[in-house]
């Protein structure tokens, strides 16, 4: 039976010692406009489930890997494929633009993070390198504020931080006792933060300096399958299977 996916959030609200509750925070905010919302592009390419995607920095491009073993560039104005390379493997569920625009990277069952430079010729394949390799399938991956380096996560309960150029490991996580399924960096180029959540229910909060968990978020059910932070970075949602939605202020420490 479908059992929707759940959001989970977790925010940082601490002001001068004063008590602040949902209902307190919610009253601050604009209420939403009536949306009407209609497809304006539909991207045409992909032969199997499209299991990631991300928007490149120009809000123009954005890549997408699939279950059919490609990874796809889109001129998402124009609808036009720019690039479509074949991957080794089938189940690529990875992918992330580099801040710059001239790179992609992405990662699958084949337990590998490789990047591709985006250039005119037909064949990327000879620009590519492989700059992580995990003990498991690599199912999330986003470059840190530059194209120097980049973090992944995967089904052998790690997250890594690697350096692009020489593929060198910066920094291994350690803290999750099953799949780690997403990820995301700090919205704050200041912090040296990033969340994770897997399929061990928690959602983890990490110092990229030294490695450590900092903070830990327990509540669901069942797998977290998504983690983003608020735009403003004081605060993270989490999607899981456990068909349920909780809302919790908690203070994350102060790493910036």
């Amino acid at each position: 039976m479908y059992r929707p996916k759940t959001i989970l959030i977790f925010m940082n609200y601490v002001f001068l010692k004063k008590k602040y509750t949902v209902t307190v925070v919610a009253e601050k905010l604009e209420a939403l406009p009536q949306l009407s919302m209609k497809p304006r592009r539909i991207l045409k390419g992909h032969q199997g489930k499209v299991l990631c995607m991300e928007w490149a920095r120009d809000k123009r491009h954005l890549v997408s890997s699939s279950q059919d073993g490609k990874v796809i560039v889109w001129d998402a104005f124009t609808t036009n494929r720019e690039h479509s390379i074949t991957m080794p493997t089938t189940w690529v569920m990875a992918c992330s633009y580099a801040p710059s625009g001239t790179m992609v990277a992405c990662g699958g069952l084949d337990n590998k993070c490789c990047v591709y430079m985006l250039n005119q010729e037909e064949d990327l394949s000879s620009k590519k390198r492989a700059v992580a390799m995990h003990t498991s399938y690599v199912s999330c991956c986003t470059f840190t504020n530059s194209d120097q380096q980049i973090l992944t996560g995967s089904g052998d309960s790690t997250c890594a931080l690697w350096d692009v150029e020489s593929g060198q490991l910066l920094q291994s996580f350690h803290g999750h006792d099953a799949d780690v399924m997403s990820l995301d960096l700090s919205p704050s180029e200041a912090c040296h933060t990033f969340v994770s959540g897997g399929c061990d229910k928690q959602a983890l909060v990490w110092d990229m300096r030294n490695g450590q968990c900092v903070q830990s978020f327990e509540g669901h059910q069942s797998d977290i399958n998504a983690i983003r932070f608020f735009p403003s970075g004081d605060a993270f949602a989490t999607a899981s299977d456990d068909a349920t939605v909780s809302l919790n202020l908690w203070p994350l420490p102060n790493m910036c």
